[in-house]
């Protein structure tokens, strides 16, 4: 059986596509066959993996959801890329901001996303999918399609602040539309360890929601290294497989691995 982890925050630069890129690479060494799918309309998974240009591609998610809505003939595995390190990208492109506006009017409109993965699904261990920084319509089709929600937070106060909100939209996505969704657990991000600050809020985040949430052991360091990943289009066990960061995703590999399907 495989694993859909959505990745999803409403809040922008928190580390959502590197996390993605990141984690699914280190699965992926793991021995695992990861695809990850970008459904964010910036393609920012797209470019941190190396395909900077992601306008210019044939095929992309709001390509494949366009066929689905349409009821046409479809290869599922069209516009798939393979990475050099050896995990697969479904990419995506400005096209999908305007699939999020059409969808408004789509019957189903909340599992249109579903219907791709669940005939994609069986090839692949796990499937991540980054999502965009907002809670549309977009990030409810993730919702809908995933098993678990890996959130990831920047160890500062309004992003933490904006965690109730998302929690809220994951409680009513389980109440209303996939009962059986769950929280992988909260990852803290971009933790600057040298300050009390960082510590503060990590200490916060887990004494709030240790009890009913699962947070991760290991935090992501800040890191200039991290940040050159994405400009360089590899991860960060090739950019730096030594370094601080690099550790810190290959444990919530493993982790992610550990908590099972």
């Amino acid at each position: 059986m495989s694993k859909v982890i959505s990745v999803a925050n409403q809040k922008g630069g928190v580390g959502k596509s590197t996390s993605v890129a990141n984690l699914g690479i280190g699965l992926s060494n793991l021995g695992y066959k990861v695809l990850a799918i970008d459904l964010d309309s910036q393609g920012s998974l797209t470019a941190s993996l190396g395909f900077t240009h992601p306008d210019k591609l044939d095929t992309s998610i709001a390509n494949m959801m366009t066929g689905i809505i349409n009821e046409e003939p479809l290869d599922i595995h069209e516009g798939i890329i393979h990475h050099e390190e050896g995990i697969d990208l479904m990419p995506s492109n400005i096209e999908l901001s305007g699939l999020e506006v059409s969808l408004v009017n789509v019957m189903g409109r909340e599992m249109v996303l579903k219907e791709y993965v669940d005939r994609i699904r069986d090839d692949y261990d796990y499937i991540l999918i980054d999502c965009m920084p907002s809670l549309g319509m977009l990030t409810i089709n993730a919702l809908a399609c995933a098993d678990s929600v890996l959130i990831p937070v920047q160890a500062a106060y309004l992003p933490v602040k904006g965690l109730e909100q998302l929690l809220m939209t994951i409680n009513k996505v389980r109440r209303q539309i996939n009962p059986s969704l769950q929280i992988e657990g909260i990852l803290i991000t971009m933790v600057d360890s040298r300050t009390g600050y960082a510590r503060d809020i990590c200490e916060l985040i887990k004494d709030s929601y240790k009890n009913a949430i699962r947070v991760f052991d290991r935090t992501i360091p800040m890191s200039v290294r991290a940040a050159e990943t994405s400009a360089e289009g590899i991860s960060i066990f090739k950019h730096d497989p030594k370094g601080k960061v690099a550790e810190a995703y290959k444990e919530l590999a493993r982790e992610v691995a550990d908590n099972g399907k």
